[in-house]
């Protein structure tokens, strides 16, 4: 038996009708397969439907979930078997490129795009990036693309390897939307891949950020988007900062001039960024007890209290 859903929001109708209608684009589909004679045999796994099994996402194994997915298409008719082996080919056949375009013309334009209010903090966008180091399966392609990764133990080298790369994703903290994903080899550092990904925040919007990336080149990046920063601060970083741990007093908050370190300066000459600007430190008091000092470019303490700074960068945490 199947359900019948009534009262679907307007929103998410407009969202299947524009995936439906890029799914059945002849011209989509030409831009995201490898070869041009991929997808044009009308077989049971045909682009859309590919396309929309992997869309579902499933911890099944790929057999059960294929069973289940060209059931439910088929209707209760008999439908043709396809193996997982047909799926693996068939993917291989189909370009990452397709998922990108479809987060960018028809999930995003949804979501911002509606009538419907967006949650947001103070009128403006919430915008998390970080990433992981993710072990990639065990292949020769993969360690030519991405560099392999010596393994070890407490007695040293195993003498054994495997690809690694880096999985970076900016996403909107409220709306729980990825707006870019970058997968690159693990060589890449974590901030110069976020810095390629600033490209996407628009002015207004706040980037908060953990540790590794509050720094005085990647929050001048960001101002130089138009957009604002909230980024945590460690106990050896910032001399602002340090007197704050020390003091060990919170709700605190304190605007000072924030000078580039003289081995950043000429990065920042080179990039056309300032070396020296107005930044905020707050401290918040978490609820085991430790204190946290956050940097941020939101200066006016009337429009953006202090105390509300627990509860925005907590939220950096659903990323």
């Amino acid at each position: 038996m199947r359900s019948i859903l009534h009262d679907i929001p307007a929103h998410l109708i407009t969202l299947v009708e524009a995936l439906r209608a890029k799914l059945r684009d002849p011209k989509f589909l030409a831009r995201h397969r490898v070869r041009p004679q991929d997808f044009t045999r009308q077989r049971q796994l045909t682009f859309p439907v590919l396309m929309l099994l992997i869309l579902q996402k499933t911890i099944k194994s790929i057999q059960r979930h294929l069973h289940e997915f060209l059931d439910e298409l088929a209707q209760d008719e008999i439908f043709e078997p396809v193996t997982s082996g047909a799926v693996t080919h068939a993917r291989a056949k189909l370009k990452d490129t397709a998922f990108l375009e479809l987060n960018r013309d028809c999930v995003r334009p949804t979501v911002y795009g509606s009538e419907r209010p967006i949650p947001r903090w103070r009128d403006h966008r919430l915008l998390g990036v970080d990433s992981s180091l993710v072990r990639l399966p065990d292949s020769p392609e993969l360690g030519q693309a991405f560099g392999w990764k010596e393994s070890s133990n407490q007695n040293g080298a195993t003498g054994t390897r495997y690809p690694e790369g880096r999985l970076s994703v900016l996403y909107d903290l409220l709306n729980r939307i990825g707006h870019d994903v970058r997968l690159e080899p693990s060589t890449l550092g974590e901030v110069a891949l976020a810095t390629q990904q600033l490209e996407h925040l628009q002015p207004g919007d706040i980037a908060i950020q953990d540790r590794g990336f509050s720094g005085s080149v990647y929050f001048a990046l960001v101002l130089q988007r138009g957009a604002h920063f909230i980024g945590r601060c460690s106990k050896g970083s910032f001399l602002a900062a340090q007197e704050m741990f020390r003091l060990d007093r919170a709700p605190q908050s304190k605007v000072v001039w924030l000078h580039a370190p003289s081995d950043q300066k000429a990065e920042c000459r080179r990039l056309g960024l300032p070396w020296k600007m107005k930044v905020r430190f707050v401290s918040v008091r978490l609820p085991t007890g430790a204190l946290e000092v956050l940097a941020t470019s939101l200066l006016d303490e009337a429009r953006y209290p202090t105390e509300e700074f627990l509860s925005v960068y907590h939220w950096r945490w659903g990323h």
